[in-house]
């Protein structure tokens, strides 16, 4: 996502974002510097990964308005390109469920979401990032995920979207719940909030960072129910209008980990755009079917070799390099 971008998501949102790192106080991003890049900085450092007091908030997914309003130059860039860091060969996966209504919870999504993420492993969807490479495998996402469940911590939540403060709340949870941190770096921790988004312009994010000295990959989603701007408009009937919502951009965050995971970075284009971002809010058919046999309404992702060859479906841009994983 381009600094530009996260300008106009500061303005619509009404969020605080500190300027990124190496930029004084009180300047102006420049619409030219991709997000996390100093002003002037050649294309190939588009995503400054180094952790400055926070980890960094990565593959940010926009509201279908603010997508849309992003600029035109940041939404025509081509196939993205590898910037010498790993990649998740695998993952492990957790849901954490933070807030104090979700103690007496009753509906779906806390159960679908455990069904979604173990029919993730070994899915065609899951083998949309599976062209990747990196420093530590031969490809990303080559071996089926491992979920854990999940663990519900009925304490408030409060981060609002901070990155640090996530993380601290995604390590009480560990801790709490006695999970035994995956040594390989492959684990991914899913922090779902009890809180809306309210003026906020995104519906999630991903990010890295240590607990107890150790490296995750983490994530972190607001409650979309009755949400238009984070609806992927499902109509299926097969789930609840807010466990849909958070199923599609759980597929954009964790297929964005696994081909990018932070610190260093690997896959993303010219403008900072990661697979999910490239295909956000377009959607390969009515409903992708998982290994486990449930089906979703989950987004595309981005695809080099499709683009190349000619052969995905179009983003909103137009670019025919998403593929849908069905």
């Amino acid at each position: 996502m381009t600094i530009l971008a996260t300008a106009l998501l500061a303005t619509f949102s009404g969020l605080s974002l500190a300027a990124p790192a190496g930029m004084a106080a009180g300047a102006q991003p420049s619409p030219a510097a991709p997000y996390g890049a100093a002003a002037g900085a050649a294309p190939s450092q588009v995503q400054d990964l180094t952790i400055h007091g926070e980890p960094p908030m990565l593959g940010v997914f926009l509201t279908r308005e603010m997508h849309s309003a992003r600029p035109h130059d940041a939404r025509v860039v081509g196939n993205m390109t590898y910037h010498k860091g790993k990649i998740l060969t695998t993952a492990v996966t957790k849901a954490f469920w933070r807030g104090t209504s979700w103690g007496a919870y009753t509906g779906d999504k806390i159960t679908g979401m455990d069904t979604w993420y173990t029919g993730f492993s070994g899915s065609n969807y899951q083998a949309t990032v599976s062209e990747y490479t990196g420093l530590n495998g031969t490809k990303a996402g080559s071996s089926p995920t491992t979920h854990q469940g999940h663990y519900i911590d009925t304490n408030a939540e409060t981060s609002n979207g901070s990155t640090s403060a996530v993380l601290a709340e995604v390590c009480s949870a560990i801790t709490a719940s006695g999970t035994v941190i995956d040594a390989s770096g492959n684990g991914y921790y899913a922090l779902y909030s009890d809180q809306p988004r309210g003026n906020a312009g995104y519906c999630a994010w991903h990010s890295a960072g240590t607990c107890n000295g150790q490296a995750i990959q983490f994530a972190f989603f607001w409650k979309l129910d009755g949400d238009a701007g984070c609806d992927p408009q499902d109509t299926s009937g097969l789930h609840s209008q807010g466990l849909a919502a958070i199923a599609n951009v759980s597929a954009h965050e964790l297929a964005e980990a696994m081909s990018d995971p932070a610190s260093p970075g690997a896959w993303y284009d010219a403008a900072g755009a990661e697979n999910g971002d490239k295909c956000a809010w377009t959607f390969g058919g009515p409903l992708a079917t998982f290994s486990n046999g449930s089906q979703w309404k989950v987004q595309g992702e981005w695809s080099n070799k499709a683009f190349t060859a000619g052969s995905g479906y179009p983003n909103r841009s137009g670019q025919k390099g998403c593929i849908g994983g069905l």
